[in-house]
């Protein structure tokens, strides 16, 4: 970066008539650019450099965003304090534009200060892959703490062998078993082959080692896990170590 001339807030100041808050918000929002390359960094510093602002530039789009990540199996779920020095890879390394899914329906702009701020709001365990939640928004994550024990969690589970549905009755025993108190859950077989089967197990709140404690029940030899779905909001096609955008019309 630059470090002779003025900042380029002073110079978005100058150009747009703007105060100097309304200034940094239109840079952190991706909508200036020197020379013709984007510039985020309101303390950028320009000198004779041609500054631009985008014709388009609105101030209506700097709302806080929320990220849906296929966490890949042997990550953790970013739930642990960030920076913190650990065995396993952290979901949050996943949070860079190289990784934004290129095939985003919600048609978000990525910019960076989309990954400040983040805080993760769902965990799930480290050998599981599939969806976590990071968010900017203080709403997104009051409806996922408040609604957190009432929220189904849908889970695809690979097992070893051809499972029947008879094979499945332990589970519904243990559920039913009043010493156990253990939360809703209903499970069906989605698919089945002599090598391998899936399962798929809703569940009403967070409970990791669930699902593994049920399996274990009925003697199944779980091969995977992976979280689909969080209340009305689905995996769908992200690829595995990819993320989203949360799109507007999307609710939890």
């Amino acid at each position: 970066m630059p470090d002779t001339g003025e900042r380029l807030s002073k110079r978005v100041m100058q150009l747009k008539g703007c105060s100097r808050k309304e200034a940094e918000q239109y840079i952190e929002g991706g909508w200036v650019r020197v020379d013709g390359a984007l510039v985020e960094e309101p303390q950028h510093r320009v000198d004779h450099q041609t500054v631009t602002l985008d014709p388009e530039a609105s101030l209506m789009e700097l709302t806080a965003v929320t990220l849906v990540v296929n966490k890949p199996a042997g990550h953790t779920d970013g739930l642990d304090e960030p920076g913190r020095k650990k065995a396993p890879p952290d979901a949050r390394q996943l949070l860079t534009a190289a990784h934004h899914w290129s095939t985003d329906p919600s048609g978000q702009r990525v910019l960076k200060r989309h990954f400040q701020h983040l805080e993760a709001d769902v965990e799930l365990e480290t050998g599981a892959s599939g969806l976590v939640v990071f968010t900017q928004d203080w709403r997104t994550t009051r409806k996922l703490s408040e609604d957190m024990a009432t929220m189904e969690h849908e889970y695809l589970v690979e097992v070893q062998g051809e499972v029947a549905p008879e094979a499945l009755k332990p589970i519904g025993y243990a559920l039913k078993d009043p010493r156990l108190t253990l939360p809703a859950v209903k499970v069906s077989v989605s698919s089945s082959t002599p090598e391998m089967s899936r399962l798929r197990f809703a569940v009403k709140g967070s409970h990791p080692g669930l699902i593994a404690y049920l399996c274990e029940t009925a003697q199944l030899q779980m091969l995977g896990i992976k979280r689909v779905r969080l209340g009305r909001v689905s995996l769908a096609d992200l690829p595995a170590g990819q993320w989203r955008y949360l799109a507007p019309w999307e609710k939890f």
